[in-house]
């Protein structure tokens, strides 16, 4: 049963997170800091508490009831993960801490088997720090470089740099897929198409594409595929990669003991199966299980309501915010999820970030784990309020009234 997320029922979906019903201080919560991390449903909540309360127990490992059930529902985890994402098979689905360990597995297991000195790997000025330190240091140790496509003012990726930069010497190609600073959706297919006619790998950081659009993994054509749990209404500590599996299969293991072997002698050790090869000791079982919980909740959602919801709300927080004497927007892309990063003339971020908190609303302030793109923009940082299915238009006009609030002590 799809759920139309429409202003006519968007209440019956904020329902569906406890923690927005409450108080900060003599005001009610409004929230706009999906992009950090979004907020859980009740569903999610109570998969994750169901599991300790009535199935905990390792997985994998044992011949008991409780172990059995664990791994059914562990595994059936990431087959949900596997069908939302269309991967090809589970073998493709490794579980991780999240987006951050997702890219590092790449970085150490795949490009230290086939990076060598003068090789590039080519990422953007728009890239979240997770996917920018982890190939310096993959550089570093092979002898490479890393090299970065500019964006323009309006924090779109500039293609033309993109093609000048990609050449003979690029391996790998890291970008993200939504930029969590600026909201700005890339061309990924394009991308993607250039990198693979340049004989490059392709590693897309979807942390913050998964919540607001649909991801078909096959039809993307990418190489490498990372996501966090907690931005996609699921736990912390859970995330995913998606690797082609003859890519996967090709690959050294990372971490090892535990899961990933198969036959453990004194001086050898053989190791197992994919997804397991990856999954080095004991995984986060209720995790998984509440990512599998919220990949759940979000395929009740029709996609195309959700988008509808999600522009409208981000057209009346653009529109309202840049009526507002001082505010400067940053980030004005055509293609954009619900981020609204902007300035006040005359106000550090922080400042306005912590007058806002003041009044009940929740943003972030600050350069996002972005600095190189804020560098690139000449600026420390910037305000952001991040959308996503439980806000409703009434937030967006708190919001909105809370900056002009703001503004006028200072």
């Amino acid at each position: 049963m799809n759920i139309a997320a429409s202003p006519s029922n968007l209440a019956a979906l904020r329902n569906d997170f406890p923690i927005l019903d409450q108080q900060l201080g003599k005001y009610p919560l409004a929230y706009f800091d999906s992009a950090a991390t979004t907020q859980k449903p009740q569903s999610v909540i109570d998969a994750i508490a169901e599991y300790y309360q009535q199935h905990n127990a390792n997985v994998h490992r044992a011949a008991h009831a409780l172990s059995e059930r664990a791994t059914r529902m562990f595994e059936a985890a990431r087959e949900c993960v596997r069908e939302r994402i269309n991967a090809r098979s589970t073998a493709e689905v490794i579980w991780t801490r999240g987006t951050t360990e997702a890219i590092n597995l790449v970085a150490y297991s795949y490009a230290g088997t086939v990076l060598a000195p003068g090789d590039e790997i080519l990422i953007t000025e728009m890239e979240h720090h997770s996917n920018i330190v982890p190939w310096q240091l993959a550089a570093q140790r092979a002898g490479a470089r890393v090299v970065a496509c500019g964006i323009t003012d309006e924090g779109e990726l500039d293609l033309d740099d993109f093609e000048r930069k990609l050449g003979e010497q690029t391996r790998i190609v890291a970008f993200g897929h939504v930029s969590n600073a600026l909201g700005t959706i890339n061309p990924v297919r394009w991308l993607i198409e250039k990198a693979h006619a340049a004989g490059a790998v392709t590693v897309l950081d979807g942390a913050q594409a998964m919540a607001h659009l649909p991801v078909d993994v096959q039809a993307l054509d990418c190489d490498f595929y990372a996501f966090s749990g907690h931005k996609m209404f699921g736990p912390t500590g859970i995330g995913v990669l998606y690797g082609r599996e003859a890519l996967l299969e090709a690959m050294p293991p990372w971490q090892s003991g535990g899961e990933m072997i198969e036959v453990v002698s004194i001086d050898h050790t053989t190791f197992n199966t994919l997804p397991f090869k990856f999954e080095a000791g004991t995984p986060n079982i209720a995790g998984a299980i509440g990512l599998g919980a919220a990949v759940h909740y979000l395929n009740a959602i029709d996609p195309d309501e959700l988008a509808a919801h999600e522009a409208r709300l981000l057209a009346l927080t653009t529109s309202g915010l840049a009526q507002v004497e001082g505010v400067t927007l940053v980030g004005t892309a055509a293609a954009k999820t619900g981020v609204v990063s902007f300035l006040v003339e005359g106000a550090h971020p922080q400042d306005i970030g912590t007058l806002l908190d003041q009044q009940g609303i929740a943003v972030r302030a600050g350069h996002h784990c972005a600095m190189p793109l804020m560098q690139r923009l000449g600026i420390p940082g910037t305000v952001r309020a991040s959308l996503s299915l439980y806000n409703s238009e009434h937030d967006i006009e708190r919001l909105i009234a809370g900056v002009q609030k703001a503004t006028t002590f200072l």
